[in-house]
């Protein structure tokens, strides 16, 4: 003889509610996994075709940068500004390796450095620079404190003027344009210094 079930009405809402517990949870993973492939192909597309991300090596851009900063730049459609933070690699220097630094003065532009006034003026007016570390140091004759920068190509300094071989020195002096590897955007890494690089170059 086979057992009757009683029909209970009150279980009904209970086995409800499981059910529509488990679907709910099914959507929010779903939505979440929706926005995590999102996310990841919105960053290939980014890296891919705007620009690509570089370690900071060395100390030449402090207090702007750090070494081992970790930084997004953008490289498709950019044309070298006066005072942007630009990775520039050049097959003379350094056998190639990307170096950081700030954009001083483009072609047909003139620079003056003068140590005793801690100052540098482009195209005979002083700059407004607060984001160097500290007063510059008088380097030796044979680096350059008067350039004319050539057409095409770009005069470069470390905000850490007595810590950065740049374009002063006769070992990288002024650099194409073309070896420009892009304008750096925004630090990535390390977290707490995460953000965008702002371009400062301001006559006084």
């Amino acid at each position: 003889m086979s057992e009757e079930r009683n029909y209970n009405p009150a279980e009904e809402p209970e086995a409800e509610a499981a059910l529509s517990g488990a679907d709910a949870v099914k959507v929010d993973l779903y939505f979440w996994l929706q926005a995590l492939v999102m996310a990841l192909v919105g960053l290939i597309l980014v890296f891919t075709f705007v620009g690509r991300v570089i370690g900071v090596d060395g100390e030449s851009m402090m207090p702007t940068l750090h070494d081992r900063d970790m930084l997004l730049l953008q490289s498709i459609g950019y044309e070298p500004a006066q005072g942007d933070v630009v990775v520039l690699s050049t097959k003379s220097f350094r056998e190639g390796a990307p170096i950081v630094k700030r954009i001083i003065a483009v072609g047909g532009q003139t620079v003056d450095i003068d140590y005793s006034a801690n100052t540098v003026y482009v195209d005979g007016v002083a700059l407004d620079e607060p984001y160097i570390l500290e007063v510059m140091r008088a380097l030796p004759e044979s680096f350059a404190t008067h350039v004319q920068v050539p057409e095409g190509s770009v005069f470069v300094m470390g905000d850490n003027r007595n810590n950065s071989t740049d374009s002063r020195s006769p070992e990288l002096g002024v650099v194409d344009e073309r070896c420009v590897l892009g304008k750096a955007l925004f630090i990535l890494l390390p977290f707490q210094d995460a953000g965008a690089i702002e371009s400062i170059s301001r006559p006084r």
